[in-house]
């Protein structure tokens, strides 16, 4: 088979990795390079960030001038396009593929304007809700929709997002497949020793419970319902708050606010590598997200054997099974209603008196992990996709 040459657009990529990139990453580098061949255009937000480098099996292209600052990302459409035609002069791809439906989704549009017969993939990670995200793109509408309506393929990471696009006028074939979870990393068996030394250092008692959040402190997760829950839980049930944002000094102020200040703990930001022994020393994870294009922390804790509690918003309902909600599925989580500090409260309780429902759960979301949400089983997944849109 011969090799086939496939661009990527996408607004950023390492070192600045959010669940998008880390998706182009994982999938790229478990993709044979004598099969697929991905050159990149993206952002040069560092001066200190060659305009050139490969990494993995991507040959990255930075481009813009960072003394400029956002005016970047808002010429990336047109900055990446040209760039782009010069690229596909000297290249010939076989295919682009458009990383969400932002400045990234706009170059592609314009490239597959001027070059009709190259197919072009558009992947969708958008996490916002969707009304807020076409009322951002209010003034240019019309040309945002024909991102999905020039796009020949799309892939969705949840079938929220597939019917986004299907909202949207795209008509062609959309395949859902999420981000994947390195189920190695997540469910790594730590010596007990280190773990306890992690207790200690967070000054965990014998009779403590931690509940748990990885993410951004943005007002979509809704970090500040779960803050509210603890006045209405036992002094020993903790919150460990993993994660930096605009939101962090509000939270900070409502748990002092409502006498909760010593139950939380705002660790900031903790890496990738560190943040599954934290998982492993905490009995729930908790993230009342108010919108979710998937939500890759909830399938990293699922894999890492911690009860879920959780809205079922967006992409969440794809793999958070409520006993009570779902009766028809095996449950691998429990669901809370938007908003409601009660029922955060509430499902956090039957967490702590049903063992056996707490079992069963943990048991249920790592084999659904281990099955449809390893990266491995993901890259095969958009290896198919890049054959069907090259025409192999």
């Amino acid at each position: 088979m011969n090799q086939k040459k496939i661009l990527i657009f996408s607004l950023a990529y390492v070192p600045f990795m959010g669940g998008a990139e880390v998706a182009i990453e994982e999938i790229t580098n478990r993709i044979s390079h004598a099969d697929f061949s991905f050159d990149m255009i993206t952002l040069r937000f560092d001066a200190n960030l060659p305009r050139y480098e490969k990494i993995g099996n991507v040959h990255i292209h930075r481009i813009g001038f960072t003394k400029w600052g956002a005016m970047n990302k808002y010429l990336f459409p047109f900055t990446a396009c040209f760039k782009a035609w010069r690229l596909h002069r000297k290249n010939e791809y076989d295919g682009i593929w458009a990383m969400m439906a932002n400045y990234a989704g706009f170059a592609a549009l314009f490239f597959k304007i001027a070059h009709p017969r190259v197919p072009f993939l558009l992947t969708l990670q958008e996490g916002d809700p969707i009304g807020y995200i076409k009322h951002r793109v209010r003034y240019v509408y019309l040309l945002f929709a024909r991102i999905f309506t020039k796009a020949d393929f799309v892939q969705a990471i949840s079938h929220y997002l597939g019917k986004f696009a299907r909202d949207m006028g795209f008509t062609g074939l959309l395949e859902v497949v999420p981000n994947g979870v390195n189920t190695k990393h997540f469910s790594f068996a730590y010596p007990q020793a280190e773990l306890d030394a992690l207790k200690q250092k967070l000054g965990k008692k014998n009779d403590d419970r931690f509940l748990i959040t990885t993410s951004r402190l943005a007002k979509k997760n809704a970090v500040d319902d779960a803050i509210k829950a603890l006045p209405l839980l036992p002094e020993s049930v903790k919150f460990l708050v993993l994660g930096i944002g605009p939101d962090e000094a509000m939270l900070k102020n409502l748990a002092r606010e409502i006498g909760v200040e010593k139950r939380v703990l705002f660790l900031g930001q903790i890496t990738h590598a560190q943040m599954p022994k934290y998982l492993h020393i905490s009995d729930m994870f908790i993230r009342p997200s108010l919108s979710e294009g998937m939500g890759n922390s909830f399938v990293e804790a699922m894999a890492a054997s911690v009860p879920v509690i959780a809205t079922q918003e967006g992409g969440i309902a794809d793999f958070l099974f409520d006993p009570d909600k779902n009766p028809d599925k095996e449950p691998t989580g429990l669901a809370v209603r938007p908003r409601s500090p009660e029922d955060i409260a509430r499902q956090t309780e039957r967490y702590l008196k049903d063992t056996v429902l707490a079992a069963r759960i943990v048991a249920n979301a790592k084999k659904l992990v281990f099955e449809k949400y390893d990266w491995d089983f993901i890259a095969r997944k958009m290896k198919i996709i890049f054959n069907t849109l090259c025409g192999s």
